[in-house]
C-alpha cells in the first residue's frame, strides 16, 4: 500500500505525521508538506516529498495537486493529519474516492460535533464535565470574558495554539498572537486544576483500540514532552461513550483533566496526536489498526497495553544536502 501522509513537523510543536509513519512501517510512504523546513522531510522516512497548496486555496487546488502526485508516485491512500486541512479532505471524501484515493475520516457532522465551540453541548449529551468556555470574536470580547471567569484562564485558537494567561495583559498578548496567525474566533476557558490525561483511539462506528496516558511534562504550548501509560476506567468509558454517541470513524484524541469531582473533557482532536508513535512501542499499533479498518479488513478490538511505560520526546539532528532544500523550493517535490 502506498500512502501519502501530511503533518511532517517534528520540533517542539510536533505534528502527528511522523508518529503515524512509524506505525505504518513496511508500507511505501509519501510525505505531503506545506513547509520545506519541516524536519520530517529530511529524516529519510518518505520515498518522495511533495509540497502542498494551503487548504485556504480550496478543493480545486488540492484536487489538482493530488492528481499530479498520484500520477507521479502511484499513491493509493491519503492520510491528512492536521486540523486545518481536515475539513477540506472530509468534505470532499467522495471526490477523493473517485480519484482512487482511500481515506479513513469522520463525516462533516461528526467533525463539527467535537469542535471547541460546540464541545460544551457534546459534553452535556455525554454526561461529562466541561470547563466554562466562551467564544470571543474580538479583543474586547476577551477582556469582557476574563472579567467573568477570572484568572488564571486559557486562551485558545479554534484550530491551534493554547496559552495560559495569569493576567489581563497576558490574555491580550496571547489573543493577538493566536488571532494574527489563525484569526477569530478565540476561546476563553476556565482552568481546571488536576491531572492531565489523554486518550488516543481508533474507531469505525465502535471503538476498536485505544490507550490512556498521563502527561508528565509539556512544552510552552501544552504539547506532550513526556508521559506515562496508565489505566483509567473513567477515560476508557468516556472513549466508548464518545464513539457510540457520534458513531465516530477514524482516529481521535481525548484531552481531559481528572479532579476529585470527576473527569473534565477539555478537547477532542479529530486525528491521532503527535505522540501516537508511543502506541507502536507498547505493542498497540493504532495507525496500523486504522489502516486495516480503512481497507475493510477484519480487526479484533484491542485495549490491552502495559502500564507505567514512559514516553520521552527528545531533540535529534540530521544532516542532508542543501541542494535537497533548494530543489524542493524550486520544483515543489523531492
Amino acid at each position: 500500500m502506498k500512502i501519502a501522509l501530511s503533518g511532517l513537523n517534528n520540533t517542539d510543536n510536533p505534528a502527528p505525521g511522523i508518529g503515524v509513519a512509524k506505525g505504518l512501517s513496511g508500507h511505501e510512504l509519501v510525505g505531503l508538506s506545506y513547509d520545506p523546513n519541516e524536519p520530517g522531510i529530511y529524516q529519510r522516512i518518505f520515498e518522495r516529498i511533495f509540497l502542498m497548496p494551503y487548504p485556504s486555496l480550496g478543493f480545486e487546488e488540492l484536487h489538482e495537486r493530488l492528481a499530479y502526485i498520484k500520477e507521479k508516485s502511484g499513491i493509493e491512500m491519503v492520510w491528512p493529519n492536521l486540523d486545518a486541512e481536515l475539513p477540506l479532505y472530509i468534505k470532499h471524501q467522495e471526490q477523493l474516492h473517485e480519484m482512487g484515493l482511500t481515506t479513513f475520516l469522520p463525516t462533516l457532522e461528526q467533525f463539527a460535533m467535537r469542535e471547541k465551540a460546540k464541545l460544551a453541548t457534546l459534553c452535556e449529551e455525554l454526561g461529562i464535565l466541561h470547563p466554562q468556555t466562551y467564544m470571543a470574536n474580538s479583543i474586547e470580547d476577551v477582556v469582557d470574558i476574563t472579567r467573568r471567569i477570572g484568572f488564571p484562564l486559557m486562551i485558545k485558537g479554534n484550530y491551534y495554539k493554547a496559552y495560559r494567561a495569569n493576567t489581563l495583559e497576558e490574555a491580550i498578548e496571547h489573543s493577538y498572537t493566536i488571532a494574527n496567525e489563525w484569526g477569530f474566533p478565540l476561546l476563553v476557558q476556565q482552568i481546571v486544576e488536576g491531572i492531565e490525561l489523554n486518550y488516543a483511539g481508533v474507531a469505525d462506528g465502535k471503538l476498536y483500540g485505544g490507550f490512556c496516558i498521563k502527561k508528565l511534562t509539556t512544552t510552552d504550548i501544552g504539547k506532550v514532552w513526556s508521559a506515562v501509560t496508565i489505566r483509567n476506567e473513567a477515560m476508557e468509558a468516556l472513549a466508548h461513550r464518545f464513539v457510540e454517541h457520534t458513531r465516530w470513524r477514524g482516529a481521535f484524541e481525548l484531552e481531559a483533566i481528572a479532579t476529585n469531582e470527576g473527569i473534565y473533557l477539555i478537547e477532542i482532536n479529530p486525528r491521532f496526536p503527535a505522540w501516537i508513535g508511543f502506541s507502536v512501542d507498547i505493542g498497540l499499533n493504532l495507525p496500523r489498526m486504522a489502516l486495516a479498518l480503512a481497507m475493510h479488513e477484519t480487526v479484533e478490538p484491542k485495549f490491552s497495553y502495559p502500564e507505567q511505560k514512559m514516553y520521552v520526546r527528545y531533540v535529534d539532528e540530521t544532516v542532508c544536502d542543501y541542494a535537497e532544500f533548494t530543489k524542493l523550493l524550486a520544483t515543489k517535490e523531492l
